[in-house]
């Protein structure tokens, strides 16, 4: 999705990132899930509804909020981080856990959810001057194919900064970020410790790509890996590289992501945070400031209904 910038701006663009998750094709899970912790890490606090009443008679219009939906960042009650060694040889628990998150990100395309994002920029005075949403269900068809259907999508508002195809590619495969074996030797994966979040206790990774490809997009912070069930919980940092390439700068908030154990030993995403300044050149019109929120709601397990036609036959 791209928009257009603001007057002044001599007809560049910026962008700035939005998030979502990687849609396959449709699957099954292939066993039953045994059950482990169940509830999220905190959760952050409830966004505000989606939609401005319109009476009745009138068109929509699109009017940013007065003030940020989404002001404060989420909340948790986190312990120090211990630096001693853990029991399991780091190499062993990096490819468990790698191993682990490729069949999670086979597991959630057997499942139906709803997705909403909304994108903000904050004037000054912390007031909302733009603003994109975007409410979308990811579904299936009768027939077993996979699609997302857009169910709420007001005109954007956005004047300073636009989205590009790295925003796409982000959305895809950067947050929330899913580290599978296949994944792992673009990136260099570093034990930092162990730490407790919440009632969650994990081993904490500094990840960061080993080297950058053209035209390729990575994420460089730092994850959370539930140490039960080997699942990436929470995941701070951005994506990477921020692009500045003749009369276009790119650049990339900071970002946290938090995931919900949902269905069995896999963590599902349910929550992506956003609130930066990104530091444009003065040729771009300088600081703006961007808000976002990703949320990932009413997962489902897809099952596919049989119809059996005509008089049962009896087994030879």
């Amino acid at each position: 999705m791209l928009f257009t910038c603001g007057d002044g701006l001599r007809n560049r663009r910026r962008h700035v990132a939005v998030w979502s998750l990687l849609v396959l094709a449709a699957l099954s899970l292939p066993s039953p899930l045994r059950a482990q912790q169940q509830g999220p890490i905190t959760p952050p606090p409830v966004a505000p509804p989606l939609t401005i009443p319109v009476p009745a008679g009138q068109p929509s219009k699109p009017q940013p909020a007065s003030k940020p939906q989404n002001q404060g960042k989420p909340q948790q009650v986190s312990y120090p981080i211990t630096h001693e060694p853990p029991s399991t040889p780091v190499d062993q628990i990096i490819q468990h856990f790698a191993a682990h998150e490729a069949e999670f990100r086979t597991a959630i395309n057997g499942y139906t959810y709803r997705k909403t994002v909304i994108v903000q920029t904050i004037d000054s005075e912390g007031d909302v001057d733009g603003e994109y949403r975007m409410t979308t269900d990811i579904t299936y068809s009768p027939s077993g194919q996979r699609y997302e259907k857009v169910t709420d999508a007001p005109v954007p508002t956005l004047t300073r900064i636009s989205l590009s195809p790295e925003d796409l590619a982000d959305l895809r495969n950067i947050q929330p970020f899913v580290l599978t074996t296949s994944e792992l030797p673009k990136y260099n994966v570093t034990y930092v410790g162990r730490q407790r979040v919440d009632y969650v206790h994990t081993y904490v990774f500094d990840v960061a790509p080993k080297k950058i490809e053209k035209h390729q997009r990575y994420f460089q912070g730092r994850v959370w890996v539930d140490v039960h069930d080997l699942a990436i919980v929470k995941t701070d940092g951005k994506a990477v590289p921020d692009i500045r390439k003749g009369s276009e700068e790119n650049l990339f908030p900071s970002f946290t992501s938090y995931r919900e154990n949902i269905k069995g030993t896999y963590w599902f995403p349910v929550y992506t945070y956003a609130d930066d300044v990104l530091h444009f050149g003065l040729g771009y019109g300088g600081d703006v400031h961007v808000q976002m929120i990703i949320r990932w709601t009413d997962y489902k397990r897809f099952r596919v209904s049989v119809k059996v036609v005509g008089s049962p036959q009896p087994h030879p």
